[in-house]
């Protein structure tokens, strides 16, 4: 297929189908450029909740908070290390933020002129690869901080952003212009563009490559061929916008959110039965902001989270969909929420789990980091602080 596009129509997607707007330059002329970190490190102000020592994590404290940003959050990751943590905001920027000890920011990415919507690292771990509302991709030197090149092609806002897990470092970009993105990251032009009716709110690509799942305003899940470049199938339930796909570690699962605030499991094997709808998790509420409000898998897929319009990210446990905690404590919708990959030790039945939950917030807070260790058993405990409280069932007679 052609990389060539049809021209955007004027009355196709227009601005008010949009409810992400981009941030003007007098309204970020107020806001600093400088990150700060507060962590708990002697003689600083510390905003780290519980002060300990011996964490397997590394953090000084359950519940680390890093400051920098001058506006919303709308994407955060780990590298695949689990070592470094990179940041997309409405303020255009991308900040870097490493993994332990005060979580110090050591590097701000700038040069997109619109709100960074997703992001995702390189699998080696030195570049990052960013979707924006400027309506371009672009790839990042992770080390120097340099912009590597910039993709261009789409026409619309790019909401989302994924990257091939195995073979040639390809990205795949979903847009308010209808379109589908497939791009070598080496190359600035796209390799092609696959054309939907709606704009493509949520993508996610198989481990093998193979199959590409892309949600939209139609509030379907379609399942595309990637060799064939066509759909083959869709998954029928939710009953709004889709706003986030990913893929199960064993690649047989399907995770999606959508604003109807069902997050739901899909069987994706092949030769599956026809109705391929698994699992539906509740808890999770949508605010007014109508953001896309992204879910995630664990690790080793046993846990699922989400984040909610109401301040608030959930977390269930994957195969019976109890949910295992709630976690309040934003003033305005979390937009994203992962878990540090890596931490994981199978032999001990320890593991240290990381939700980033941004702010949609004035008060310019990037996000939040939590440590948790289960060691085996359902434990209970509690965190709280004037400006966070978090519960989780399991703390309960863990040293913190």
């Amino acid at each position: 297929m052609s990389s060539e596009k049809r021209p955007a129509s004027q009355a196709a997607f227009g601005s008010s189908q949009i409810v992400k707007r981009q941030k003007s330059d007098a309204n970020m002329a107020n806001g600093s450029s400088t990150a700060l970190t507060t962590g708990a490190g002697a003689g600083s102000q510390s905003r780290a909740l519980t002060k300990a020592t011996g964490r397997p994590s590394g953090l000084p404290a359950p519940v680390m908070e890093l400051a920098g940003h001058t506006g919303e959050v709308f994407a955060a990751r780990f590298d695949p290390t689990g070592q470094h943590i990179a940041s997309g905001s409405m303020d255009r920027s991308i900040l870097l933020w490493r993994a332990t000890g005060d979580c110090e920011n050591y590097g701000a990415l700038s040069g997109h002129k619109g709100a960074v919507l997703d992001l995702h690292w390189a699998r080696d771990s030195r570049a990052i690869f960013s979707a924006s509302a400027d309506t371009h991709l672009a790839a990042w030197d992770a080390e120097t901080g340099q912009r590597l090149r910039r993709y261009v092609g789409h026409e619309e806002i790019v909401n989302c952003l994924d990257v091939a897990k195995r073979g040639e470092e390809i990205l795949l970009s979903g847009s308010d212009d209808g379109y589908i993105g497939l791009w070598d990251a080496r190359q600035k032009e796209a390799i092609s563009f696959l054309e939907t009716p709606f704009p493509v709110t949520a993508l996610a690509l198989s481990e093998a490559g193979n199959e590409l799942y892309t949600g939209s305003i139609d509030n379907d899940v379609k399942v595309w061929d990637v060799r064939k470049r066509a759909p083959v199938y869709a998954l029928l339930g939710h009953a709004d916008t889709v706003t986030s796909l990913a893929v199960s570690p064993d690649g047989a699962q399907l995770l999606s959110h959508s604003f109807d605030a069902a997050v739901r499991t899909w069987d994706v094997r092949p030769f599956a039965p026809p109705d391929r709808a698994l699992r539906t998790y509740d808890g999770v509420q949508m605010g007014l902001e109508r953001n896309l409000c992204r879910a995630c898998w664990d690790g080793e897929g046993k846990r699922i989270a989400a984040a909610g319009g109401d301040g608030a990210a959930v977390v269930w446990e994957a195969w019976s969909a109890r949910l295992v905690s709630r976690l309040p404590g934003h003033r305005g919708a979390v937009n994203d929420v992962r878990f540090k990959p890596g931490d994981g030790s199978i032999g001990e039945l320890r593991f240290n789990f990381f939700f980033f939950f941004p702010l949609l917030s004035s008060a310019s807070f990037l996000l939040v980091v939590l440590h948790v260790c289960v060691l085996g058993t359902i434990l209970s405990g509690a965190f709280s602080c004037p400006l966070l409280a978090f519960t989780f069932p399991w703390m309960q007679g863990v040293e913190i």
